[in-house]
This record gives structure tokens, sequence and C-alpha cells, in this order.
């Protein structure tokens, strides 16, 4: 899908608030139960602060591409992987609960994912790795401005890397020119030809 269309897309916007205050975990479970019936609110805890976030139709648009594509990768290269997608990562003993967009196993199941991806299309407001790092989360991934941005975990501290650790044959530019191209078809067949290159 080309950012020209991506931009036409007219249904409500990606949105995101930052609650005024410091909460206990307690307070925080209190919150998050008064608002479970709400739909498409998400909520993130980190340290005292709760931010709701509401996503669009661009933003569920570009998950599932993205998604798609990473998987046709994993089938195509024969790599084991358990996809638990927006899974809630949360522990009080942390101080964090959080739903990456995209979350993968990669090989057999261990206590968190390996790869975590988030498409931001609204600046956030609590810090986008700090939430991660918690849960040691190997790679986590960040799609931003019609980019991919990679960080690796390198002794506790995520560092922005070019190319995964994890899926090291996975040419990263093919993957976002493929995620922005206008059909889904054509995406998936140019990927799967890059792939078998």
């Amino acid at each position: 899908m080309t950012p020209q269309i991506l931009d036409q897309i007219t249904t409500l916007q990606e949105q995101r608030f930052l609650l005024p205050g410091n909460y206990t975990w307690e307070e925080f479970e209190k919150i998050e139960a008064l608002t479970a019936d709400a739909p498409g609110l998400r909520i993130t805890y980190l340290d005292g602060c709760i931010e709701f976030r509401t996503h669009s139709e661009k933003h569920e648009i570009i998950k599932s591409v993205v998604a798609i594509l990473l998987e046709a990768y994993f089938f195509e290269i024969g790599i084991k992987f358990i996809a638990v997608g927006s899974a809630t990562r949360r522990a009080k003993e942390k101080s964090a609960s959080f739903e990456p967009d995209e979350s993968y196993y990669i090989g057999e199941k261990k206590e968190h994912p390996d790869l975590a991806i988030e498409v931001n299309i609204t600046s956030g407001s609590i810090d986008k790795l700090e939430k991660y790092k918690r849960f040691k989360i190997t790679e986590v991934w960040f799609w931003e401005n019609n980019q991919l941005s990679l960080y690796g975990l390198n002794n506790d501290n995520y560092e922005q890397i070019t190319q995964s650790t994890l899926l090291t044959e996975l040419d990263i530019n093919l993957l976002v020119r493929c995620v922005l191209m206008p059909s889904i078809i054509e995406a998936r067949a140019e990927f799967i030809k890059g792939i078998r290159q």
C-alpha cells in the first residue's frame, strides 16, 4: 500500500492519551476493569504512568501486512515460530503492562517472545523500549513514518540495529518496500520472489 493510499484512509485516527498523575498497580487494575468494555481501547502501564490508545484502520492495515509478510518468510525459509499477536505482557513486579501489535517466539516457546513489533502512527508518550526491556524481549521493531527501525537487546539495553540478529537472512528493505505496495497480493508475490533470489 503506497503512502498516498495510506494517507487517504479516512476512518477514525489513532489517538493516545497519557492519564495525568501517578498510579499504583492496584489503581491501574481498577482503571483497567472500569474500561474493560470500551471497544478498541488499549491500556499501557509503566512505572505509575497510564496511557490509553485507540488504533486507526491505517494502523491495523500496516500491522496485518507486516505480519502476513513476516509469516510468509517463516514458512518459505522453514523457520519454526509461534505467533502470539498482541497477547498482553504484564507483571506487577516489573511495574509494566502492555500489548505489542505483533509478537513471535522464534523456535520453541520460552518465558517471553523473541520478537515484538509495534506500529506507531502517532508518537507515543510512554518510553517505547523500557517496557520491552523489562520482559527481556530480544528484538523490538517499530514501524514509524513508513520505515522499520530495529532494536536488539544487548547487555540489558537496546541498541538500534540495521539487520535482525534473529532473522539474519531477512532483507529489511524488501520487507518495507512490500508493506508499502498498493496490493497485498502483489506485495506477497514480490516478497516471496525476493526471498528466493
